[in-house]
């Protein structure tokens, strides 16, 4: 029955791991699909429509003729009043004007002070124009946006917000792109101009833009993007309406934007997909032409009725950016792309249910898969798979081709891929070693006739066993890969050699089965195959004989390391014994037979095992040994902890060593301190166990006579103090079952 389940099983487990990484949705995964969805955009990118957006580019040329950046600000006063001449419906910069021109009469001043110039001839530099006063009044007079740059630290000014912002819903400045400060225009030019916008662009994880912002929140004021107050401008509009979502976690998320007549789907961070289309000449006009008189005439058809943005191309002034078709653009133009597709109303959409969509194509392959493999064979469900995985593919770029969405159908894919690779393994493996599994398995019992027979229908081979109670030991060494990397591998082998051969001899010496070797841990048990006669009493001797074994082995091995003039770090175990009924026998395999065990008291043993790392003890056992092993051991309950599978709490204790090595030694005081502070802490008396702890620690200053080093009982006390102190702030529900709920811990915490 496990033989014929277990490819269903691998590919269940290999679907539900996959199934969780696609909920979680790590940072990888998110970066895989953002390069799935930038080889669509290289496949097929936007095709470029005239949308009436033209961007003025201070190019190399541009510099050239008219001296380096920044330019005086008459120059730009020429530029905004000839493009306003020329038509243009509004003229936006992408850049900001943060500082007084250094050409104003006043800054010559400044620099000439060692001139000596004569009075006359300084009073002729003061009656010099203003280059600051013509750049402002070119902004009065025209329809002009300025651009402001945010940033993380706090700003003596934030912008002047120059349109109103509304929303419908939900508050949406958490969930924006914040910024506590800004580098803002001079106060003069903000007042007289029409618009003030952000300019604010954040790169995706590998420095590719692919998300242009349309608002952000500054110093908790929410502004609209250079490119949404330009197309407010341009319609002349007074505002701008935000439509917020809130999801069924309370999460708030933005829907959509409207700018006068244009309505404009947001993710929900309210940004827009970029959808790019690469570098198109027909979008730029290179400054110099337009403050050239002789060339505007020419430029007007260019110009007319266009949204301009004002930017630069220029390497030298470091607006660059990368997106997915080119790593090197201007910054400018993506708001150049960002109002076109406002404009044209053409949206690259992720939907809020793709997630949900790709999930449900995920579950779907994956469990067709997990229950036609076994049913179908690898084969024809390949063939299925694939055909499956082309049809997921073509669905995902017609969605991006033909109806602008975004759809991932790479994960589902893939994860087919991580269930059908898993099963069909396990499948091929199965049929190819089952028939040399019964020929190995039983020629030494069957005449070669019959096992032959057997090896044509291995099916008719039934592999079983027998409940018994058995007395199960876990055992590991802690700290195994600090010690591992300190030896070379021969180092490492023949310590293990060592220590398995200590070890497996006090288990063998008590008539315990050695089950297996895993890695650092051994699993025996006793009981089976053979009966043993107070089988949880041997296991309790044989744990505490290991426990001296490897006081002498750590004795031997740091006097030969200080021979040899090398340092020595102690080993130190942990196990877990357990007595309970499981099922052993002689469990099969494809390559062989092994006597073995199988249960949830297997796990419970190893829990205990697990465990004697929080509690900082070398022996963990639960009541069922300690009650079945008798008079003759001295025990301390540590606590009561809940096991996966089991209804009731188990109740564990520390195997402290034999009543004969602890008679006369001050092991009853920590036993009585230990007992009362149990006892006060199920019953929620806070006061008694604080004062029972006191005991526990001052019966703990003394217990050199009785404590071997590897009982460290001080961090039973400290998990202890530790929940006392949570607990009395916020006390456990009525009824309680006396286990301490670590989630609780943590929101406590």
């Amino acid at each position: 029955m496990l033989k014929r389940s277990l490819p269903f099983m691998v590919g269940a487990i290999a679907f539900a791991l996959l199934l969780g990484v696609r909920v979680a949705d790590p940072e990888p995964l998110k970066r895989l699909r953002a390069w799935v969805f930038d080889l669509y955009q290289e496949i097929e990118p936007r095709a470029y429509q005239p949308a009436g957006v033209r961007i003025v580019d201070i190019d190399e040329a541009s510099l050239q003729r008219y001296g380096q950046w920044p330019w005086p600000r008459n120059h730009l006063a020429d530029l905004v009043t000839a493009l306003h001449r020329m038509g243009a419906a509004t003229v936006a910069f992408d850049v900001v004007f943060a500082e007084s021109d250094r050409m104003k009469p006043t800054a010559m001043l400044r620099t000439l002070v060692d001139a000596q110039l004569d009075a006359e001839l300084q009073d002729a530099v003061r009656r010099l124009p203003d280059p600051d006063r013509m750049f402002g009044k070119a902004i009065w007079q025209n329809r002009v946006v300025l651009g402001f740059a945010p940033t993380g630290a706090a700003s003596e000014r934030l912008p002047e917000p120059m349109a109103g912002i509304a929303v419908r819903g939900p508050d949406p400045a958490p969930i924006l792109g914040s910024y506590a400060g800004a580098t803002v225009n001079l106060g003069p030019f903000e007042a007289v101009a029409a618009g003030n916008g952000s300019f604010g662009i954040r790169n995706d994880f590998d420095a590719i833009l692919r998300r242009v912002p349309l608002y952000q929140s500054v110093g908790g004021t929410i502004y609209p993007s250079l490119s949404a107050e330009a197309l407010r401008v341009a319609q002349g509009a007074r505002g701008h309406l935000l439509k917020t979502a809130s999801g069924r976690d309370g999460e708030v998320t933005m829907v959509a934007a409207r700018i006068g007549q244009v309505e404009v789907p947001t993710t929900g961070a309210g940004e827009l997909y970029l959808h790019d289309t690469g570098f198109v000449a027909e979008r730029y006009l290179p400054a110099w032409k337009v403050l050239d008189p002789g060339r505007r005439g020419g430029l007007m058809a260019q110009v007319e009725g266009h949204i301009v943005l004002v930017g630069t191309s220029a390497a030298g002034l470091k607006d660059l950016r990368s997106t997915p078709l080119s790593p090197i653009v201007a910054g400018v133009s993506l708001h150049a792309q960002a109002l076109e597709q406002m404009i044209l109303g053409h949206h690259l959409l992720r939907p809020d249910w793709a997630d949900g969509l790709e999930v449900a194509a995920m579950i779907g392959l994956g469990l067709a898969l997990v229950i036609a493999i076994p049913l179908l064979g690898p084969t024809a469900t390949a063939v299925l798979g694939g055909a499956a995985a082309a049809g997921g593919v073509g669905a995902s770029w017609y969605a991006f081709s033909e109806l602008q969405m975004l759809f991932d159908p790479l994960y589902p894919i893939a994860a087919a891929l991580g269930v059908y690779l898993p099963m069909t393994a396990i499948q091929f493996i199965m049929s190819d070693q089952e028939k040399r599994f019964v020929r190995g398995a039983f020629s030494r019992y069957l005449s070669p006739a019959l096992v032959k027979q057997m090896a044509k229908n291995p099916k008719a081979l039934v592999l079983g066993g027998e409940d018994r109670e058995l007395t199960l030991l876990f055992s590991d060494i802690r700290g195994f890969t600090t010690i591992s990397e300190r030896m070379t591998p021969a180092e490492l082998i023949g310590f293990m050699n060592h220590y398995f051969s200590v070890m497996s001899a006090e288990i063998l010496d008590r008539e315990g089965f050695i089950d297996k070797y895993i890695g650092d841990a051994i699993m025996a048990f006793w009981n089976a195959p053979l009966d043993v006669a107070q089988h949880p009493r041997r296991a309790c001797e044989a744990a505490l004989a290991m426990r001296d074994a490897l006081m002498v082995m750590n004795t031997d091995l740091s006097g030969q390391t200080r021979e040899n003039g090398e340092g020595y770090d102690e080993v130190r175990i942990g196990l877990g014994l357990h007595t309970g009924v499981c099922r052993v026998g002689n469990m099969g395999s494809q390559q062989r037979l092994n006597y073995s065990v199988l249960g949830d008291d297997v796990n419970l043993t190893a829990r205990l095992e697990g465990q004697t790392k929080t509690y900082g003890v070398d022996i963990l056992i639960s009541e069922a040994t300690r009650d079945a092993a008798g008079p003759g051991f001295e025990t301390v309950e540590l606590d009561k902890i809940r096991v996966k599978g089991r209804e009731r709490p188990v109740r564990i204790f520390v195997l402290v060593g034999t009543a004969e090595a602890l008679a006369g030694t001050s092991f009853p005081a920590y036993f009585a301190a230990q007992n009362r502070l149990i006892d006060a802490y199920r019953r929620c008396a806070w006061a008694e166990a604080e004062a029972a702890l006191d005991q526990v620690y001052d019966a703990l200053a003394v217990s050199t006579d009785w404590r071997p080093a590897s009982l460290r009982l001080e961090r039973v006390a400290e998990i202890y103090s530790e929940r006392i102190a949570l607990l009395k702030d916020d006390p456990p529900p009525s009824g309680w079952d006396q286990v301490f709920n670590p989630r609780r811990e943590i929101a406590l915490a």
